[in-house]
């Protein structure tokens, strides 16, 4: 006897864009911390990222003032601030259109 199939649901792009809009997290430039502090905040904070993303985005952040860090929907948007500002860093969220 098999096992009953799995009912599989599929949901557009535009579909899940409605239910969870996209947000983005931006990382502002401070002269507070050291360079290699904001890379190591922003790997324990954003585990995704890789080491030479996380350097991209500090880069990018200190010679334009700020950086996207990730695009995700709010509620992760939300975590992913606080995790940085829990390293004394600078970040804020916003609609991923609003720019």
């Amino acid at each position: 006897m098999t096992a009953p199939a799995e009912p599989t649901t599929t949901i557009d792009e535009e579909t899940l864009k409605r239910t969870l809009p996209p947000w983005r997290v931006v990382l502002h430039n401070d002269d507070v911390n050291s360079m290699d502090h904001v890379v190591r905040a922003l790997l324990r904070s954003v585990p995704s990222l890789t080491t030479e993303e996380a350097s991209v985005i500090m880069l990018t952040a200190h010679h334009q003032g700020q950086a996207d860090v990730v695009t995700c929907p709010k509620e992760a948007a939300e975590h992913y601030r606080a995790r940085l500002q829990s390293f004394s860093l600078t970040a804020t969220i916003e609609p991923a259109g609003a720019r």
